[in-house]
């Protein structure tokens, strides 16, 4: 009997959850508990990604020729041609479709059906629904739009065709993640995450509901299902809701030490520990890039602060221009560097074995998705300043701490609403949340090497999230930082996969 939980995985994006399930293992045995029946993703670039990613799991040491291609070494073969096999069950797998339209539930309820009948109860519901409605960041966009009106709004509603499948499924566990501001949110004065829990627990034959962060003797406060992902060795400060919910006839013969909780780390990772060692890089301009540009704007830019540095805010003006000096006296030897990396940095040997194992891929030689953005040269002095300013005083200067000449030509600059507009992401602590909102612009990622100038690559922000080096993502650079900000971090999956399977000695 293939005794294995399938999984059924909603709103997959690029497969941050799916990764951490899969990658999940019992002790140090080879085996995967865990196989992942089918996916749905409905954005055309994540879904390659997705698509990709489950090909590759399909073999057990990854195809020479996948390394020779993001290694920049070959183009992308013809995976159907050359793996018909791995490449026709990934296509099975991974499925580009919306859910909630018709044809979408016609394709699941086939692979449900399937599911069940292999699964003998072993089965696991997975997915985060979209979350652009409950983040405090949408609810502030939409709040300024005249025309919007937020019961018209399907995102709020998408979780109820989680609880759809939760019906049709009846799994014996599922994991739901969504935003924090799930927790605030409300539609016409009534809480949205009220009617989420209450909807989740009555779906199929029952459910009880558990957070995996928090004592789930607390049954009274919402933010017990609240993981703060730096607290699970994750670099980056990401809070999000997390529900785990077993179904009610396995709960009521659960014992305690089955009940699944995350156990917290010793220590929270940096962001100098995730990307410090990775290959450096110069920043790109915009328009008209060459080293020979860019080494005037950064030297321009670079004077440019040297000649207003009376004004200079901070308490620590002597750290501020021993750094800005710093960068300027290597500006030559920094701007011949490449914009995209063809080397493999090893990982800082301060992470903990278990981190580094998850990311690391002894048998890749080059890093994929490690390419710096351009940058106008009016924003290459602001993240100048910024990261000089923060290396100096230990934390990100706010909009008022700017100087004028500097000073975007923004309306709301001064309006307080925006104070954080440009941010550096501190070396010696874990990072902000790295959100999709990184797709549009770099100013809340700088990097925090002032000698960089620039802001993060994808690469940088994978890691930040904890996908393993050799995970590469598909379509343009935009797409591909759309579906970092969007993933569940898969070193934090990964644990909240162990933490659910000894419920499944119960199943």
């Amino acid at each position: 009997m293939n005794d294995n939980i399938k999984i059924v995985d909603l709103f997959s994006g690029p497969g941050g959850l799916s990764e951490g399930f899969s990658a999940c293992q019992l002790g140090t045995s080879p085996d995967h508990p865990y196989k992942i029946s089918i996916s749905i993703e409905k954005d055309k670039a994540a879904h390659r990604t997705l698509r990709l990613r489950a090909f590759l799991r399909h073999f057990q040491t990854f195809p020479p020729e996948y390394y020779a291609w993001i290694e920049c070494k070959k183009e992308e073969p013809a995976w159907s041609a050359l793996y018909p096999e791995q490449w026709r069950a990934a296509e099975t797998e991974a499925i580009c479709a919306e859910l909630g339209k018709t044809e979408t539930t016609s394709i699941l309820s086939t692979a449900i059906n399937e599911v069940k009948q292999q699964s003998h109860g072993r089965t696991l519901l997975i997915g985060g629904p979209p979350c652009q409605a409950y983040s405090l960041v949408g609810r502030a966009r939409n709040a300024g739009t005249k025309s919007y009106i937020a019961s018209e709004d399907h995102r709020h509603f998408l979780y109820k065709e989680y609880c759809r499948v939760l019906n049709e499924l009846s799994p014996a566990v599922f994991v739901m993640e969504n935003v924090k501001g799930m927790l605030s949110s409300t539609v016409e004065g009534l809480a949205i995450f009220g009617q989420v829990v209450a909807d989740l627990k009555q779906a199929g034959p029952g459910y009880r509901l558990f957070g995996l962060a928090e004592n789930s003797t607390q049954i009274a406060s919402p933010r017990r299902f609240l993981v703060k992902a730096e607290d699970f060795g994750v670099p980056q400060a990401r809070h999000r809701v997390i529900i785990c919910g077993i179904r009610a006839d396995i709960a009521e013969r659960l014992p305690s030490h089955a009940i699944p909780k995350l156990r917290k780390h010793d220590r929270k990772i940096t962001v100098n520990e995730m990307i410090g060692a990775l290959p450096a890089l110069r920043t790109g301009l915009s328009r008209n890039d060459s080293p020979a540009a860019l080494r005037e704007a950064v030297e321009d830019a670079a004077a440019l602060l040297k000649s207003i540095s009376n004004s200079y805010p901070g308490e620590n003006f002597c750290a501020y221009m021993t750094t800005l000096e710093d960068v300027a006296a290597q500006v030559e030897q920094l701007t011949g560097l490449p914009r995209q990396s063809n080397l493999r940095n090893c990982l800082d040997t301060d992470l903990s074995e278990s981190l580094k194992d998850f990311l690391d891929d002894p048998k890749l030689h080059a890093i994929p998705n490690h390419e710096t953005r351009g940058h106008m040269p009016s924003d290459l002095a602001r993240y100048m300043y910024a990261a000089c300013f923060t290396i100096a005083e230990g934390s990100s200067p706010k909009a008022s701490q700017f100087p004028p000449e500097i000073a975007p030509a923004h309306a709301n600059w001064k309006s307080g609403k925006f104070a954080d507009r440009f941010r550096v992401q501190r070396r010696d602590a874990p990072s902000t949340t790295i959100t999709s909102h990184i797709a549009k612009d770099g100013h809340y990622f700088i990097h925090p090497d002032a000698k960089q100038c620039r802001s993060l690559t994808v690469r940088e922000a994978a890691r930040l999230q904890t996908f393993p080096d050799n995970y590469r993502f598909m379509g343009n650079r935009t797409e591909q930082f759309t579906q970092v900000g969007n993933a569940v971090p898969p070193y934090l999956a990964v644990q909240i996969a162990k933490a659910i399977l000894p419920v499944f000695e119960y199943v």
